[in-house]
Parts: structure tokens; sequence; C-alpha cells
């Protein structure tokens, strides 16, 4: 049945988002969904490399828990966070966390009206669905490289991490998409994203010309006021605020960035 939003002072307030992603692209959804008011839990097995900065830069306004799912224990643990959650997300290959009893159609029994966003790097279908993948590599195989090559002739990346950064926020555009049409409709929904669509998408929208000139990358002093302050476990951080600026709800992350497993495996009150 449908489930209306929660009354509240933020866009997402009331609701809750489980983050099983790792790297950029998939803890860019959860990140943009705390910046809303979710609160959003990153769930990761304690025995997965991450590197530090990328869980700083990320970790903004969640929660973060270990869960080991090769044990039962872990399994159930998730499955008792799952039957609470309204937004599933997961970065993992096409299967990977089906393998374990997540899969989109057994999250959606354990939590009818769940919305389960899943990223990948190239796709559900085709002979590449069940590599690794992840920015740069997509990059490559869908010849963004070659269109940064300029005189040189040499492949050349574009000079940030395009394709996380955007199809994060694709990922987590969908899933509001998705609240939206529940608290209406009703239902359980799928989204879908992956690098490789993102890299296509982003081919499409066309070109500068090419008297634009030289394109200087900023100074800290360029962005000074897109900056703001935390502090945090690791120390006073200084980083880009949210960006999209709204008037009545104004985005903000009412949580700092956190190490990773820094809380118990249950929903705040």
């Amino acid at each position: 049945p449908p489930e209306p939003f929660m009354e509240g002072e933020r866009p997402l307030s009331g609701i809750r988002a489980l983050d099983l992603t790792r790297v950029i692209a998939g803890p860019m959804c959860g990140r943009t969904l705390a910046e809303h008011g979710a609160d959003v839990m990153r769930v990761v097995g304690p025995h997965l490399p991450f590197v530090d900065s990328l869980v700083i830069d990320t970790g903004n306004g969640k929660l973060s828990t270990h869960i080991d799912l090769r044990n039962e224990t872990g399994r159930e643990i998730l499955r008792g966070l799952a039957s609470d959650t309204d937004i599933f997300c997961q970065g993992y290959r096409p299967g990977g966390l089906g393998s374990y009893g997540f899969s989109p159609e057994e999250v959606a029994k354990i939590r009818p009206g769940v919305v389960y966003v899943s990223l990948c790097a190239y796709g559900r279908a085709g002979p590449w669905s069940g590599k690794r993948g992840f920015d740069t590599l997509v990059q490559c195989c869908t010849g963004l490289v070659n269109e940064q090559t300029g005189d040189e002739e040499i492949p050349r990346h574009v000079p940030a991490q395009l394709l996380d950064y955007i199809t994060g926020y694709l990922a987590a555009f969908g899933g509001m998409t998705a609240l939206a049409r529940r608290a209406e409709h009703g239902g359980s929904y799928l989204v879908r994203v992956s690098l490789c669509q993102t890299a296509h998408w982003v081919k499409r929208l066309g070109r500068l010309s090419q008297d634009i000139g030289h394109v200087s990358v900023p100074s800290l002093e360029d962005v000074s006021d897109l900056m703001t302050v935390s502090e945090t476990p690791f120390g006073r951080i200084r980083h880009i605020a949210p960006i999209v600026e709204l008037s009545e709800t104004p985005p903000y992350w009412a949580r700092p960035a956190v190490p990773l497993g820094a809380h118990e495996a249950v929903w705040p009150d």
C-alpha cells in the first residue's frame, strides 16, 4: 500500500537507508540522501579494504556499522535492519549480494515497499556484467579517454571522478523518485544505475566549442564559498558543503563522517 512521507522539517525526515557500497559512486548515493534528512547506515564487511580519505569524503551524515555477511549471524542482523528500512542501496556486482540472500526480490520479501537501488560498473546485462570496475576503467572502455587526448594522441582520463560522482547523484535521485511514487501509488521499486550508462549519457550531452580556450583548475580560494568545516573523530575537516541549495529546507549533514564500524547495527530512535 502507499506509504506517505512523514511530517518533518526536511524532505527525507523519517526515511531510513542502508548503504552497502564502497569507494565513491555508491557512497555518494547515501551521502546525498543524508543531506536531505534521511537516516543512513553504512554497512561494511570488517575484512574489506577501504581508503580513509574516501571514507571521510563520502561518510558525511552517516552512521556506520560492521556486518560480516559470510556468516549467518551477520546475515540475520542485516535482515533485521532491512526489515525496517526504506531504501536498500548496494554497489556490488550483479548477483553478488543475491548469493547471501539479499537480491532485490529477497529484500522486497523482507521489507515489502522497499526501494532497492543497485549500482554497478557495466550494467546488469551483457558479457561484462559480472566484471568488477571503477571510474577510470569505464572511462577507457567507453571512449571518454580518447576525447581527452588533445594534441598528444595519448589517452587521458577526465581530471575528476566524473562517472563516480554523477552515478551516485543519479542513484539518489532515482531512490527519491521511487519514494515519491511509493507515497502515491504504493509498491516496491528497483532502481538500476551503472557507470557505463552514465558515461554514455555524458557523451550524449554535447561538447563545448574548441575556441573556449584553456580552463584552469580552480584553487582552494576559488571555491572557499562552497566549503564548510566539520568536527569529526578524524579531527577538524574542511570540505565541500552540499552543492544543491533549497530555500525552505537547506541541505546539511546532521552527523559528521566517522570511522567504519563506529556504531552498533541498530537504527536510532
